[in-house]
């Protein structure tokens, strides 16, 4: 607003003049005492305005004084008055004048300034006998209730009830004057923090639960580790209550993630998992199933469809597995929220809503908190709002706060996105519960982000079997004189008569009843089913017992007609008046081209693939740093209108009118967020084809913790399929080592197929290696056999991780064409591509041959050409690396029976494929490549020139 961008320099003056030193509240409360929340202190006054202060706090001030000037201390009444009429910044403050009986304007100041920590007794003179004098309150502030005037000794009260108890509210940086309002009114209207009898009586029984199921676990089991809640236990009423409001609300599916601690009790006592199911994995004789390897107790999640008693509604609870990584299930769950809500078409987030559960010390450390955020309100990644719990232990594993962060609190990372933070003392039930039915009305109302710091501490270390006395002594000596927190609110509920001692020991024996005779029956399970954990079910998809219904995979082939129709609309602009980019119009036009020719390169066969599955019903989404356009400015899937800002055109929505939906988004430049976000979509339905693709392929490496600890062993883990497509470009061009190599090498040595047993060929072999393996690794050298790939990942009858290391200079490479014949019905994906040439047409007088993968195959052909070799070597590729085609590479060693077998690669020895490929191929065979190397590639033009040339040599010394 242009007359506040005037005031501002003049406000930062005023500012800087008229502050003090700021006055320490101190909320109490027990262990939880911390530090007022500031968001104006004298420390940062000189800094620019809209860093000193809130903006809407100067801006509410501004509305006041125009509706009324004596809605103002007299001093910014003069203020504006002069900065209005253009006095420089610094000379429009004044003294203000000592107070008198009309000073009514200081009302204002006091509860403005009260919530940004300013003192204002030695500033206006203020004595003992002002106290009891009358002022009037301003139109912002929710303290009067009904009445506009109070003695300041009731205001001064009713602001220390509001801001100065166990909840202390950071939002004066929110630059929205409705929400601030909005919450202001929640926390200093008079009185409204009261809950009935029924309501606390209600409360004291999910604080039984949650204390009782710890205790009984320690009982039963003192010496494993199960990460307990101790110290924390409102954390259970805390989400029970924040999903009874939310299913009140509209909300009928809440996808929750969390770390460790309070997982077991969570999954009790939240989601309802069975008791006996939880006690069972405590016995260590328990036989593992045969469905994967497994993981902790407190990693698995669960998925649980039932009766809300508070709303009387039908609600879908899901609790994602996740590893030890903190905090890396955070953007999984906002994808996965992100699918359920685009299934369901709820473009609102009225009925799918996500819980992310944090650790304080994680939530300031982990970076993947900051690009988790700032998804949150981008169009193809929001989930309109996710109410954030921060179990503030005031310690991360053995580091203290001074020592695990930078910033005054865990949460003010959430402060980039402008979320409020509610912090609330968790020994206090009631606060909790009432913070936390705030944050589900704030997120229901203004579909935002927001956080409840439930600031607590750990009782026992950082498991059961750890001891805290070593590193924080004086702390832990503190911790064990605290009496637990059901027993104080016992303690404080018997007093006020809503329950008697009676009543609470019963509740406590039914409970503990319950737990004992869950326990008896965990002792009949003798086997772990891991498929009792899982959290994204697939519903039709599989048989009962979780197999695919076949085990094979119809042609991925389509029509000539379906090819042209779809090649004619990526050619095509397909909406009127539409001005596109003069070079795009040569592209679409040579598009054009290769559909009356019956080809296509590399962008038009994934358009083919994308297109035709769009056609038949399945969702495609594609996504990663600049995809719309493609990196190498090749795709070109939005087209913009060069004469209309933000008018855009995605011909791929423009195939079929009965269509799935085609979207296509570019991300923020993020890979680790942005690649669990993608997996996390993949993980609502198994007919959907999600896409990620990399900048360059090496940029992976910076979401190396979802790859590991997700997509190559999720399966293996949780039982969980996911059909996640990773597109990595990958290609030696002489451009250094960063955007040379996607490390083939990583992927290859995580595979789980084994080097030295030869499967037992059969009709459906190539498809049962798909199934067994954990993911499926290919280097397609032509656009039909991408096309083919993509369109396998939906046709198989299971889903798997696909990686795809995708190239560079073919994407416009001439010999890197496909013909329309190589994508018709019958044909398939070639998991290795043969020798088509002279070579084998006489294989007998071949003497070596060469196998390869990718774009080294077109510099070997042109290289055996140059040579005149064309018929004494042939030149393999093999296409899928992993599983390893055992069959056909045994074809062609069988086919060439006077040749040596050799191995060519561009990438070095160390890296690459040579060392997955050697141990799998029978036969001797020698190597062709670059020497082992540090780096993934040379810097040098000229040095990458001569280690071509020197393999090349190598691979052709026949």
């Amino acid at each position: 607003m242009n007359i506040m961008a005037r005031l501002r320099p003049a406000v930062a003056a005023h500012t800087a003049q008229s502050i003090s030193q700021p006055r320490p509240l101190v909320v109490k409360g027990g262990l939880r005492t911390f530090q007022p929340l500031r968001c104006l202190s004298a420390s940062v006054a000189s800094e620019p305005f809209l860093n000193a202060t809130s903006s809407n706090y100067v801006e509410e001030m501004y509305y006041a004084w125009l509706e009324n000037p004596k809605n103002v201390h007299k001093s910014w009444d003069i203020f504006f008055r002069n900065a209005n009429a253009g006095v420089p910044p610094g000379m429009a403050y004044q003294s203000p004048p000592p107070l008198s009986g009309t000073a009514q304007g200081l009302a204002t100041c006091l509860v403005d300034f009260y919530l940004i920590d300013v003192p204002l007794a030695g500033f206006y003179g203020l004595a003992e006998s002002d106290l009891d004098k009358v002022f009037r309150l301003p139109t912002t502030t929710f303290i009067g209730g009904t009445e506009s005037t109070l003695p300041l000794r009731e205001i001064i009260r009713r602001l220390e009830l509001a801001y100065c108890q166990h909840i202390g509210v950071e939002f004066m940086f929110i630059n929205d004057v409705e929400q601030c309002q909005w919450i202001r009114q929640k926390f200093e209207t008079p009185g409204i923090m009261q809950f009935s009898p029924e309501e606390k009586r209600t409360l004291l029984g999910r604080m039984i639960r949650s204390t009782r199921f710890e205790e009984f676990l320690q009982r039963k089991w003192s010496s494993e580790k199960r990460f307990g809640l101790e110290g924390c236990e409102s954390l259970i009423p805390a989400l029970k209550t924040i999903i009874d409001k939310s299913s009140q609300s509209g909300v009928e599916s809440v996808i929750m993630g969390m770390p460790h601690r309070g997982r077991l009790n969570v999954l009790a006592n939240v989601i309802r998992k069975e008791l006996e199911q939880i006690f069972c994995q405590f016995d260590s004789k328990l036989e593992a199933a045969d469905e994967g390897s497994g993981d902790v107790k407190y990693h698995l999640g669960m998925y649980h469809k039932r009766m809300n008693r508070v709303s009387d509604k039908y609600i879908t609870l899901s609790l994602m597995a996740n590893p030890s990584h903190l905090e890396a299930v955070d953007p999984v769950v906002q994808g996965k929220t992100k699918a359920e809500q685009f299934y369901c078409g709820d473009i609102e987030g009225k009925r799918v809503m996500s819980i992310l559960l944090h650790g304080d010390a994680a939530f300031a450390g982990q970076g993947i908190v900051y690009e988790t955020f700032h998804l949150s309100d981008l169009p193809s990644y929001t989930t309109h709002g996710t109410i954030h719990v921060v179990v503030n232990n005031q310690i991360g594993f053995t580091t203290d706060p001074r020592m695990a962060r930078s910033s005054p609190y865990p949460t003010d990372v959430a402060r980039v996105v402008n979320a409020p933070i509610f912090h609330v003392n968790a020994d206090d039930p009631e606060a909790v519960m009432y913070v936390c039915n705030v944050a589900a009305e704030w997120r229901n109302t203004f579909h935002k982000d927001v956080v409840v710091d439930l600031v607590c501490y750990r009782r026992n270390g950082h498991n059961e079997m750890d001891e805290p006395m070593f590193t924080q002594p004086l702390m832990y000596k503190q911790i064990k004189k605290q009496k637990g927190v059901l027993q104080k609110f016992v303690e404080k509920l018997t007093a006020e008569g809503v329950v008697t001692t009676q009543k609470y020991e019963e509740e406590v024996a039914r409970y503990d009843k319950i737990c004992e005779e869950a326990y008896t029956r965990s002792k009949d399970e003798k086997i772990l089913h891991i498929k009792h954990w899982l959290d994204s079910p697939w519903p039709g998809f599989f048989t009962l017992e979780g197999q695919p219904k076949n085990m094979s995979c119809p042609s991925t082939g389509i029509t000539e007609e379906e090819l042209k129709h779809i090649g004619n609309i990526a050619a095509s602009v397909p909406v009127e008046d539409f001005t596109i980019h003069g070079g795009l119009s040569r592209i679409l036009k040579g598009r054009g081209n290769m559909v009356s020719q019956r080809v296509c390169d590399w962008a038009l066969g994934e358009y083919m693939a994308f297109g035709s599955l769009l056609k038949e019903g399945i969702h495609v989404r594609l996504s990663g740093q600049d995809v719309e356009r493609g990196t190498f400015s090749h795709r070109h899937h939005v087209l913009h209108d060069q004469n209309v800002d933000k008018r855009i055109c995605i011909p791929m929505n423009y195939i079929s009118p009965d269509q799935a939906p085609y979207t296509v988004c570019n991300s923020s430049l993020s890979e680790y967020g942005v690649l669990g976000f993608e997996l996390g979509f993949a993980m609502a339905s198994p007919n959907a084809l999600v896409l990620w693709e990399a900048q360059f392929g090496d940029f992976h490496n910076t979401a190396q913790c979802i790859i590991d600890q997700f997509i190559s062993s999720g399966q293996a883990k949780w039982v969980r399929q996911n059909g996640i497509v990773l597109l990595l470009p990958h290609g030696m061009e002489g451009m250094g080592p960063e955007h040379s190599s996607a490390r083939p090498e990583r992927f290859l040595q995580m595979c789980n197929d084994d080097p030295e047993v030869l499967p037992k060929l059969s009709d459906d072999f190539a498809m049962r290696q798909l199934h067994d393996c954990n993911w499926i690794v290919v280097n397609c050298s032509t656009p039909a056999n991408y096309f083919h790939v993509l369109r396998r990942q939906i046709l198989q009858p299971f889903r798997k991780p696909l990686i795809i290391f995708t190239p560079k200079s073919l994407l416009r490479h001439p010999e890197a064409k496909s013909s329309f014949d190589d994508m018709l019905p019958g044909t398939h994906f070639k998991r290795v591509i043969p020798d088509d040439g002279p070579a084998a047409a006489s294989p007998e007088k071949v003497k070596r041959v060469i196998f390869c993968s990718g774009k080294v195959y077109y510099e070997l052909t042109r290289e055996r050409k140059n040579r005149g070799l064309d018929s004494e070597v042939a030149v393999i590729r093999i296409e899928q690396l992993s599983p390893f085609p055992f069959d056909l590479v045994r074809n062609e060693t069988d086919r060439y029976p006077n040749a040596d077998l050799l191995w060519c690669q561009e990438e070095h020895k160390n890296q690459g494929y040579y060392d997955y490929v050697k141990p799998r191929i029978q036969k001797l065979m020698e190597y062709a490549g670059r020497e082992p190397a540090a780096a993934p590639a040379t810097g040098n033009k000229q040095t990458h020139l001569m280690e071509l040339q020197r393999f090349l040599d190598t691979a052709f010394d026949v």
